[in-house]
């Protein structure tokens, strides 16, 4: 037996970039950030709404200007990142039985595909983009 056992060298900043699959990984825990800054922004419209129409007034004009437009389109588009990213990896958490088996995985993501644009659709009826 050796006394020095072999040690893998890991570069500590960019580990990720050898394997698709971590980078993917690291690009889903990326958008989290966003989705947190998301989050606040909108915790941030909570408050301005108590504090009255004109700050609530000004908190509008805030988010039509290009910089808030592209944020929220950045926002969206990791926010739906985010959401595939845990969609495709629902069928390891949940095993469903069925009969001898488990119900297939495309299945379990194809239902939450499907209720994802479900929802989406009955929003956009409401809101009369539809």
């Amino acid at each position: 037996m050796s006394r020095n056992p072999y040690m893998r060298v890991v570069p500590k900043t960019t580990w990720y970039l050898r394997n698709g699959r971590y980078l993917r990984y690291m690009a889903r825990e990326v958008t989290c950030i966003f989705i947190g800054l998301y989050a606040i922004i909108l915790t941030m419209g909570l408050v301005r709404l108590a504090q009255g129409p004109d700050a609530w007034n000004r908190y509008i004009a805030g988010m039509a200007e290009p910089v808030a437009l592209v944020f929220h389109l950045v926002a969206l588009g990791f926010a739906c990142y985010h959401a595939m990213g845990w969609f495709n990896v629902t069928p390891k958490a949940m095993r469903i039985p069925k009969g001898d088996g488990f119900v297939p995985d495309k299945t379990i993501i194809g239902v939450h595909y499907g209720i994802w644009g479900g929802v989406s659709l009955v929003l956009l009826i409401l809101m009369g983009v539809l």
